[in-house]
């Protein structure tokens, strides 16, 4: 067996949580402590997995027995914590986004650049089955030019839920609001398939909460690198949450992941005699176990799969092979570049066109 990787979890609450548990379910990795400003939380993750807790982060990056770091903070927070991580030496997973500036993610993966320590974004859904399947027909050209992607993310989210931290629902910890922290993975898995974003126009809004500073609607019309257009929708109002989609359209077929799963996948076969088209239908239809699964995270933030584990260990064995992880800060980068593209389009008005200036 390989030899055993030491974990540290910052933040212990929903998220470091998770992450403490799917460390644990790997066979060559420890958790060896965990910490959180708050005593309360770090002594309930810490003593519940029977290891050492702290209130002050810095003690945990002194221990030599700790390879690898989980930030697992509030998102504004993200980069300061993982530059003080990659000063210690030890390698970096940061939970999405990988900051809320694109200068503090800069700042982020320079930091680990000039440490010699790997960086990993969380960005799980990558790692899912259904991600990869669609991803190789797409560049075995089974779906020809792709010519239309949508995603959706229509969950709910209760005013609890804003109101259990005084850091949620705000600019300067969250970030933003349904983009920013429940859609940016289905953004990421919509340019990881698609291709790069070159442009957006969007409107967003806050229609159904109270005490919030950022949206919980949000529209966009995306155009691609490669010509395909796009949409962008999500909302935290759509009780009692349906389940996050995208939808992938090209000249020779299309593919829909629903709630995770690769739930249709079309495909143009060569012509038959006496038909014009002849479409070799692959339809994987989504169990009532998934949906039960894809119904819960929609509107329960802390219902999340074990794809955190699939990551993880790419992770691991991107130290081990001393190759990059495969979403890498760069690849982290992408996501919020788009959603920060949005913001600026629905705050002027203007269609915003990337890179970003």
């Amino acid at each position: 067996m390989a030899e055993t990787l030491g974990f540290g979890v910052i933040g212990c609450g929903v998220i470091g949580r998770k992450h403490a548990q799917e460390i644990e379910q790997l066979e060559d990795a420890r958790l060896v402590a965990v910490a959180d400003a708050i005593p309360s939380r770090a002594e309930e993750l810490g003593g519940g997995h029977g290891v050492d807790w702290y209130t002050d982060f810095h003690l945990l990056l002194t221990r030599p027995d700790i390879d690898i770091v989980n930030v697992c903070t509030p998102s504004g927070m993200h980069a300061d914590i993982a530059i003080e991580v990659a000063k210690s030496g030890k390698h970096v997973i940061v939970e999405k986004p990988i900051d809320i500036t694109l200068a503090k993610a800069d700042a982020m993966i320079q930091a680990c650049r000039d440490a010699g320590v790997k960086l990993c974004v969380i960005s799980q859904h990558r790692f899912d089955p259904s991600t990869v399947r669609v991803k190789q027909e797409i560049a075995a050209g089974s779906l020809g030019r792709l010519i239309l992607g949508e995603a959706a993310v229509n969950w709910y989210r209760s005013q609890g839920y804003y109101d259990s931290g005084d850091w949620r629902g705000t600019w300067a910890l969250d970030g933003g609001g349904v983009l920013m922290n429940q859609s940016i993975h289905t953004i990421d898995l919509l340019q990881y398939l698609m291709g790069p974003v070159e442009s957006v126009h969007a409107y967003t809004a806050t229609m159904a909460h109270e005490r919030i500073e950022v949206e919980d609607v949000a529209t966009a019309v995306v155009r691609f690198q490669n010509g395909a257009l796009g949409t962008i929708v999500g909302t935290t109002a759509a009780y009692p949450g349906l389940s996050a989609r995208i939808e992938l359209f090209g000249t020779t077929g299309s593919a829909v992941i629903d709630a995770d799963r690769l739930t249709h996948l079309y495909l143009m076969a060569a012509p038959v005699q006496g038909m014009k088209h002849h479409v070799e239908t692959v339809n994987l239809a989504t169990t009532e176990t998934n949906m039960n699964e894809a119904a819960a995270a929609a509107s329960n933030p802390a219902a999340i799969s074990d794809a955190h584990r699939r990551q993880f260990r790419d992770m691991m064995e991107a130290i081990r092979e001393n190759r990059e992880p495969l979403v890498n800060g760069e690849e982290g980068r992408k996501g919020l570049e788009i959603i920060l593209a949005i913001y600026q389009s629905a705050k002027t008005g203007k269609t915003v066109t990337l890179p970003l200036g």
